[in-house]
């Protein structure tokens, strides 16, 4: 019988057994190395061999359980991985750094880097785009310039797009686009990357315009590779959207349909939220309705861009269509359905959408309620709106800011005043609108006291830089006379066309044409365009002073601009021409207008009527009431004028008989009119008859216009009974004085006429010396 040996049996069991643990364990590490590993359990199970096997030290074993920890977000076990491993090479560091970088924590990605410098380790291209985003992420400047000098230092920018993006990319995010531009320009290859990276840089930072031109330039010279891809294209959108170039938005919106780009989702929404800014309803709907998972916010957007423009029967729709789609309105989309009907002035449709509200349970909601009373300032229902507000239990800034704003609005001023210093006094801030309303009200009120106390507070609390309150100081100072106020505001303010427009028109308005059209020449010397309201003001300028050769200049910039000649421009241009003599281009403008309103038509009449031309203002003044046009008191008051100037009193009568035909009541001025042509004309008693019947009261003007013409008929005995109303009513005009005078002398009463040169002497009265313009 054989017998075995108890060592060679064990001897031999253990080496089978070994050998079946080695096979064992190099098949779990294979699996691991060519196998997706999905879940953390078989990852630890893993590593459990790798460390059982002796593998702990393998650099690419470590590398990878390193990002598969990195992967389930446990950074940390793969710092403990990391850490084990003797001999650490640059790809090893990069794996540890980019374990970090990935998960976001980019203070902890950093201090590896700091180690790998430590151990004399240099980085490579793979380092360097992870370590630089994470500069641009912590926002750590002065560490990327260092990384920047080092990569500079040892040659790794050249034939490497990934590294000049990313510096690209970490100045950009630091908002430092001269450093940004720099480093894309000193880039030997530039790729779809840090192309991107430029064009979102500059729109990020508000360069919209250059970035576009840098995408332009992408498109341009960029080969296949370099072409914009989707996040390019966003950035664009975005820039596009922010200017408001509507052109270049479609254009680029072409580009991403062609290219096949416009069909991903994240683009479809981009294009919908330029169209937003751009406001235009129907490419807004249109780019809408192709975004394909429609949430909350896209609602909202969409009829915000609907709610702008007023279009409250279009809110309602997409309202209800969002209801039908199963998405429930917040307090943001119901103000924003509010904002349209305040900005489409519907009130019945107002209060039912209210009524709306309040059975769907939003009375807790302070943006609805700060909605409502907006809706109903708008309305300028401001009773309602107090009658709301005295509801809310706690009133927050925006309510009382609205409500300074609506007071505003329906000519309250007084109430405007009085809220905006409670809101002082118990410490509400104030809004820029507010101040333009309260600063507009003390113009308006003529309040100067109240208004240098506004101007004082916009400057201690940094308003004054604002362009629109400053156009309104400016406007107060002017309104009540302190011109050289208005003028130090606009001397220390940033100035737009409005700013200059409310200088001029100032000057303007105060008589002082000349200087007005000083301020426009300064205006376009400075490089400030003029728009059609300035041009107006201008226009009026030249006008009361005559000034044709200026007038003549703005029509030639009219023209050479290609300006479009709306209504009030053209009106503004007739009225010029007109009073400068010109009939023949005054007519010509007047011909050239298709859609003439009633201003325009009263300009010509009027001016062929002030220079004698009665026949053409008469004939003019027909056509027009054949016309669509339907004339006004003013129209009729220009007839008056015309008959006055040559003297026909039949015409006269007939047009102010005609006034009732079209429901007028003859104002002072239009019996101030016809008093005095009949009067002119010799018609002494039927003119004082009519002065005596006048269902309103007679002022000095009117009873000055007969008194002069008794002295023009030596009618003395009528023109002293005139007289004594006309001093009675202006006790204080010369003139009345001096023809009474002359009166009493024509008849022999040389008593009497010294008596009224004694009254005059006391009350210091003397006559006026003539001037001339010539």
């Amino acid at each position: 019988m054989l017998r075995i040996k108890p060592n060679c049996l064990y001897k031999s069991l253990y080496t089978y057994s070994t050998s079946c643990i080695n096979d064992y364990l190099h098949a779990q590490i294979n699996y691991f190395l060519f196998n997706k590993i999905t879940n953390k359990q078989s990852l630890l199970q893993s590593h459990a061999y790798i460390i059982t096997s002796g593998h702990k030290d393998n650099i690419f074993i470590a590398a990878k359980l390193i990002s598969l920890y990195a992967s389930f977000n446990q950074s940390n076990s793969s710092a403990k991985v990391f850490n084990l491993v003797k001999f650490k090479d640059p790809f090893l560091w990069n794996s540890i750094i980019k374990a970090h970088y990935s998960n976001g924590l980019y203070a902890q990605a950093l201090e590896f880097y700091t180690q790998m410098s430590v151990s004399n380790i240099l980085p490579n291209e793979f380092t360097v785009p992870m370590v630089v985003s994470a500069c641009a992420e912590l926002g750590v400047l002065f560490f990327g310039k260092k990384i920047h000098g080092l990569v500079s230092k040892i040659n790794l920018f050249e034939s490497n797009a990934a590294i000049g993006a990313s510096f690209v990319y970490m100045y950009s995010k630091n908002g430092c686009m001269d450093d940004a531009g720099l480093v894309f320009d000193e880039m030997c290859v530039k790729d779809l990357v840090s192309w991107t990276a430029l064009v979102i840089g500059y729109v990020q930072n508000d360069e919209c315009e250059k970035g576009l031109e840098v995408l332009c330039e992408m498109h341009k010279v960029g080969g296949y590779e370099e072409r914009p891809n989707f996040r390019t294209l966003e950035g664009g959108f975005l820039a596009c959207g922010n200017l408001g170039a509507m052109f270049e938005g479609k254009c680029l919106h072409g580009l991403a349909v062609k290219s096949g780009i416009g069909c991903y989702e994240s683009v479809l929404s981009s294009i919908f939220s330029m169209y937003c800014k751009f406001g235009t309803c129907e490419e807004t709907y249109i780019s809408f309705s192709e975004v394909f998972s429609k949430d909350l916010m896209s609602w909202t957007s969409i009829i915000g861009v609907y709610a702008r423009v007023g279009c409250f029967r279009d809110c309602l729709g997409l309202f209800f269509e969002m209801r039908n789609a199963g998405i429930d309105p917040d307090g943001m989309i119901i103000s924003c359905m509010l904002s349209g009907f305040g900005n489409s002035t519907s009130v019945l449709a107002g209060k039912a959408f209210h009524a709306f509200i309040i059975r769907a349970d939003y009375k807790n909601d302070k943006m609805v309620h700060n909605a409502l009373v907006s809706m109903y300032c708008k309305f300028g229902l401001v009773a309602l709106a107090e009658k709301f507000v005295d509801g809310i239990s706690e009133r927050d800034d925006e309510v009382c800011n609205l409500m300074v704003q609506g007071y505003f609005k329906v000519g309250r001023l007084a109430k405007c005043l009085e809220l905006f210093r409670e809101m002082q006094l118990v410490g509400i801030q104030s809004n820029l609108n507010t101040l333009v309303s309260v600063i507009s009200s003390c113009a308006e009120l003529r309040a100067i006291y109240q208004g240098r106390h506004l101007h004082c507070y916009v400057i201690k609390n940094v308003m004054d830089e604002n362009i629109s309150v400053a156009n309104s100081l400016i406007d107060m100072y002017g309104k009540v006379g302190q011109l050289s106020k208005a003028w130090n505001v606009f001397n220390r303010s940033h100035r737009d066309t409005v700013t200059w427009n409310t200088l001029i028109s100032l000057y303007a308005h105060s008589g002082h044409y000349a200087e007005s059209l000083s301020l426009y020449d300064r205006m376009v010397a400075e490089g400030i365009k003029p728009n059609s309201a300035t041009l107006v003001i201008v226009l009026s300028a030249c006008s009361h002073i005559a000034s044709l050769e200026k007038g003549e200049s703005i029509y030639t910039y009219i023209k050479k601009e290609k300006l479009e000649l709306n209504l009030p421009l053209a009106t503004a241009l007739v009225d010029m021409y007109a009073k400068c003599g010109k009939f023949d281009i005054s007519r010509d403008i007047f011909n050239s207008v298709k859609q003439k309103d009633v201003v325009l038509w009263n300009a010509m009449i009027l001016g062929y009527g002030m220079h004698g031309d009665a026949k053409s203002a008469l004939e003019l003044l027909s056509e027009m009431e054949q016309s669509d046009v339907t004339p006004n008191e003013l129209t009729f008051l220009s007839g008056l004028i015309a008959c006055n100037h040559a003297g026909l009193v039949e015409e006269g009568k007939n047009i102010f008989g005609r006034m009732k035909d079209y429901f007028f009541r003859p104002t002072l001025k239009h019996y101030t009119c016809m008093v005095d042509l009949l009067a002119r004309s010799g018609d002494l008693h039927e003119a004082e008859a009519l002065a005596l019947s006048m269902p309103i009261a007679a002022d000095g003007g009117l009873w000055g216009a007969l008194l002069s013409a008794c002295k023009i008929h030596n009618n003395a005995e009528m023109g002293i009974r005139i007289a004594k109303h006309a001093i009675d009513l202006d006790p204080d005009n010369d003139g009345y004085y001096i023809i009474i005078s002359d009166l009493y002398n024509s008849l022999g009463m040389g008593e009497e006429a010294e008596r009224m040169r004694m009254i005059m002497k006391k009350k210091g009265l003397r006559k006026k010396a003539g001037w001339s313009m010539v």
